[in-house]
């Protein structure tokens, strides 16, 4: 078996729980933050719809540098409003999981480099950026999104087991 045959399952697994973590987000808080220095609900919810257009980056380039030198640092505008949200993650998410597909072994296993400001971040297989540049980031900031909305009193959807509003799966 591939690698990206291996790993396919858990990106379908997790990437179907990031989605019904989004479509609670609710359109009348995007500004609301826990606190002055936390992202915004909107702008976090963005950056979770924004990860998965990382993969396709990951597997089709050597390295990303996340602030170019002499360049503005990448920004993503947030969504509008949770249409828009889903639109873009499921866009984002179809593009990764074709990229992921079509994947060699050969090129998950070539080195990949995270820069900043032309500087090296770090170095790792292809492989391993995408399961933690990519995919625990991707866990990373959907857990910190459910907080949010249990703070707002939005049910939060089960996981890995119930959740404190569902009980199934």
């Amino acid at each position: 078996m591939s690698i990206s045959a291996a790993l396919l399952p858990e990106f379908d697994h997790e990437t179907a729980n990031t989605r019904k973590t989004l479509e609670r987000v609710p359109e009348d808080k995007f500004d609301w933050k826990p606190h002055p220095k936390s992202f915004a609900l909107g702008p976090l919810a963005t950056h979770l719809a924004t990860i998965p257009s990382w993969m396709s980056m990951t597997i089709a380039r050597d390295s990303i540098d996340i602030a170019p030198v002499g360049e503005p640092p990448r920004r993503v505008e947030p969504a509008r409003s949770r249409a828009e949200l889903l639109e873009r993650f499921d866009s984002n998410v179809a593009d990764a999981r074709a990229a992921l597909e079509q994947a060699s072994d050969e090129i998950l296993l070539k080195p990949w480099t995270l820069l900043s400001g032309g500087k090296t971040i770090f170095t790792v297989p292809r492989i391993a950026a995408i399961r933690s540049f990519v995919m625990s980031h991707s866990i990373h900031h959907r857990a910190q999104l459910g907080v949010y909305l249990r703070m707002n009193d939005v049910p939060v959807p089960s996981i890995y087991g119930p959740s404190a509003d569902e009980d199934s799966f």
